[in-house]
């Protein structure tokens, strides 16, 4: 059916202001102890990126979005792990359908993931139309199984159209969603409420905008990664992590909390203390405060995993076993010690470093690019530190769950 013939959504005529307030007043008695966290969580993620290399930045940008999607699609009830989810990047996929399939949607996930980090909505990343974008292109990757939703009511089942707002009516536990054919200027003040902001309220609106989005409920299916997504992006411009930290791994480990948070952001203001919007901005406040000290959290937990001292000794503890069992080549462990301190090595220096010749050298380094231990952007480009989740128990002790 073409989509002018497609029935117009109903629209009952809801004031935008019912999902108001967009962020904590600067006037409210709960907006310091928020400013105060933001300002906690600005530092740690500015030291946190200044003190690794460029090269290291970048690698550990590629484990963490395998951790994120993995929490990500946690929460959903979708249990992929980044092991599993390196092996579909490498096009080597389960032979079960349905871990397949989860497969695929973890591999659409990074794509995005990967867009987002290359700058792709920087700039409008509460605009409806990255929002759509960012919706679009996850679900226009994913294998046909994976968009049919079916509706709890009467069983039956819906295609998501990627990109499209939805068509109905939605209900989340207690809370009824505004009408479908209200969504395009709820869309417009989400928008105009969340854009251009200072940066203090930029980092705010990441855990305000992301009940807000969830509050709309747009799409048919996909609006927690949407929302989740769109968090990361605003945190990842407003403070420049360079994507080597994201909250997702806190969501999930604190997930009961999360949800009852939101929930509760769904409440309309108790009395004249509570807000001058139509819903509760102490819901607001404290799902905001919660959202922060999950950040710093997570940026102090990467913090300690990337200290080089302990961070090379992981990694040569590792190294040195798996050149015991034939697993990496003799010597491997002096390139990987240059390389945690150096973020890069020219591959003319090889040879000096292993104390061999050319030829014994690139057998080293061969065997490493092999097993994804480190990586190189040409034949003639320096080598780097990868961070291969397979050994992410070794090297990133809890960054997930082992496999």
């Amino acid at each position: 059916m073409s989509s002018d013939q497609r029935t117009v959504p109903e629209d009952r005529g809801e004031e935008v202001a019912v999902m108001e307030p967009l962020l904590v007043r600067e006037s409210s008695s709960l907006r310091s102890e928020l400013a105060d966290l933001a300002l906690v969580l600005t530092e740690k993620s500015t030291g946190l990126r200044k003190s690794l290399p460029p090269n290291i930045v970048d690698s550990l940008a590629t484990l963490v979005r395998s951790m994120n999607c993995y929490y990500s699609n946690l929460i959903e009830g979708h249990d992929t792990h980044p092991i599993d989810i390196e092996r579909a990047l490498n096009a080597d996929f389960s032979t079960d359908t349905k871990q397949r399939d989860l497969q695929l949607e973890a591999v659409a996930h990074i794509a995005v993931q990967e867009w987002i980090d290359s700058g792709g909505i920087d700039a409008r990343t509460a605009h409806q139309a990255a929002i759509l974008e960012i919706h679009e292109r996850f679900y226009d990757l994913l294998p046909d199984e994976l968009l049919l939703v079916e509706n709890p009511d009467d069983g039956e089942k819906q295609k998501v159209i990627p990109g499209e707002l939805r068509r109905g009516d939605v209900i989340v536990g207690r809370h009824v969603s505004v009408s479908p054919g209200a969504l395009p200027r709820f869309m417009r003040r989400f928008q105009e409420g969340y854009s251009e902001l200072r940066k203090l309220d930029s980092i705010l609106a990441s855990a305000a905008a992301h009940h807000r989005l969830l509050y709309l409920h747009p799409f048919l299916d996909g609006n927690g990664r949407v929302a989740r997504l769109m968090s990361y992006a605003m945190l990842r411009e407003t403070l420049d992590t360079g994507g080597i930290w994201s909250i997702a791994r806190g969501l999930a480990r604190n997930e009961g909390e999360y949800k009852t948070l939101l929930s509760n952001c769904d409440l309309p203001r108790r009395n004249d203390l509570d807000g001058r919007g139509h819903l509760s901005e102490e819901a607001l406040a404290k799902f905001t405060k919660f959202f922060l000290e999950i950040c710093i959290d997570q940026v102090e937990f990467i913090e300690s995993l990337m200290r080089p001292k302990e961070l090379r000794e992981r990694i040569i503890v590792w190294c040195e076993e798996a050149i015991r069992t034939d697993v990496v080549p003799a010597k491997s462990d002096k390139i990987l010690d240059a390389l945690v301190y150096r973020g890069e090595l020219p591959r003319g220096e090889v040879p000096g470093l292993l104390g061999t010749g050319e030829r014994n050298a690139q057998y080293v380094t061969k065997a490493l690019l092999e097993q994804g231990i480190i990586t190189a952007k040409s034949t003639r480009a320096p080598f780097h530190l990868a961070f291969p989740a397979k050994l992410a128990a070794r090297w990133m002790p809890g960054l997930f769950p082992e496999k």
